[in-house]
């Protein structure tokens, strides 16, 4: 990007430990003469780098999505101000794939297959120094083959005006570009140049022998600039708008193919929301009354359970008084036979010792008379 706009972009380097894939979106605003360009470049950081790749599409989907969702709800306003407003949808989606010479990846193929209805692809072959002139040439065969076989629709320049037919026709039939980047200028002969220095020679930027690089350049900025804005407005966004307004509702004819008025739509959309919202009140309603039905279901149950256990504990605690009160009585019982049996044992004893007192009365009243 540094070497297609001439410039020196600051950014962050971004490390190949990701956990996920993240878009980093930055905007300038880039003057050369008298004509200023606002220019949003977003970064897909991370992208490819985990194990598991299935998901690494969505978050791209996701932000190219919520562009058209935000130019979406600035058109809906009753005040537009599109005019002023900053566009920040994908114009161009430059798919780098890398030189390997083989075949691309298989999540080249899903990541471009997911995004075609959604932007305009523009597939470039990163760092081409890389491999032998002809095997790019039979690496951009094979990549074409590969595309059109999967059904990939990358964007095609246009060929419907006349003033640029012929160099876009020619310029279609050299995609995938192969590009070289570089901020190094060396001196080639008697001109600075921007070229990349190698041991065994120079690769220069500039030089349509060497890479695509310029005619990149070309068929981006200085020729295709305003169509590629024009296919993301016609095709790419009106298809996402069609869809979300059909998903809201919204359609241009009814049943019986007659139009569609804005009003009726908005009426019937209304209707069914408030019936939908009736519906769903009458629901809740209805899953209240059952639930305060069962909760009073359970309480009634516990009630009788501790009735029961009340029940329960009160025969118990009877029973329990009643065995207590039979073993008092039997204790009493037992006390006061212990106690008549007290008195006649003293009676007994009182009465045996009375008699032993006469008979020692009556032998010495004997001895008395012996002597």
């Amino acid at each position: 990007m540094d070497t297609l706009f001439n410039t020196k972009f600051e950014g962050e380097p971004a490390t190949h430990t990701q956990p996920g894939v993240q878009l980093r979106s930055n905007t300038y605003d880039l003057q050369e003469s008298n004509v200023g360009l606002k220019l949003t470049i977003v970064s897909t950081v991370g992208f490819g780098d985990q194990i598991n790749k299935e998901d690494s599409y969505k978050p791209i989907m996701e932000f190219i999505d919520a562009q058209f969702e935000a130019y979406l709800q600035e058109e809906l306003k009753i005040r537009r101000v599109l005019h002023t407003y900053h566009d920040s949808r994908i114009h161009a989606c430059l798919y780098f794939i890398a030189p390997t010479g083989h075949s691309l990846k298989s999540l080249d193929l899903v990541t471009m297959k997911k995004l075609d209805s959604k932007v305009n692809i523009i597939p470039i072959i990163a760092k081409s120094d890389a491999i032998s002139k002809s095997e790019l040439t039979k690496f951009k065969i094979k990549i074409t083959s590969e595309l059109v076989s999967n059904g990939v629709q990358i964007y095609q320049f246009p060929t419907d005006d006349e003033s640029v037919a012929e160099i876009n026709g020619t310029m279609n039939a050299h995609l995938p570009f192969a590009v070289i980047g570089s901020t190094e200028e060396l001196k080639i002969g008697n001109k600075m140049m921007k070229a990349r220095q190698y041991p065994w020679g120079t690769v220069q930027v500039e030089n349509e022998a060497h890479c695509d690089f310029v005619k990149l350049r070309e068929m981006l900025i200085r020729i295709n600039m305003e169509d590629l804005r024009e296919q993301t407005h016609s095709r790419h966004y009106e298809l996402y708008r069609r869809c979300k307004l059909e998903e809201m509702g919204f359609k241009d004819t009814d049943p019986d193919s007659k139009p569609f008025s804005l009003q009726e739509t908005y009426e019937a959309k209304r209707n069914e929301f408030l019936g939908e919202l009736q519906k769903k009140e009458e629901e809740m309603r209805q899953m209240f009354v059952q639930r305060v039905k069962e909760k009073e279901a359970e309480l009634k149950e516990a009630e009788k359970e501790l009735h029961e256990k009340f029940d329960r504990l009160k025969k118990l605690h009877q029973d329990e008084k009643k065995k207590l009160e039979d073993k008092k009585k039997s204790l009493d019982d037992e006390v006061n036979a212990f106690k008549q049996r007290k008195t006649a044992a003293e009676l007994l004893q009182s009465q045996g010792s009375q008699a032993g007192g006469s008979q020692t009365l009556k032998r010495d009243k004997e001895k008395k008379n012996f002597f």
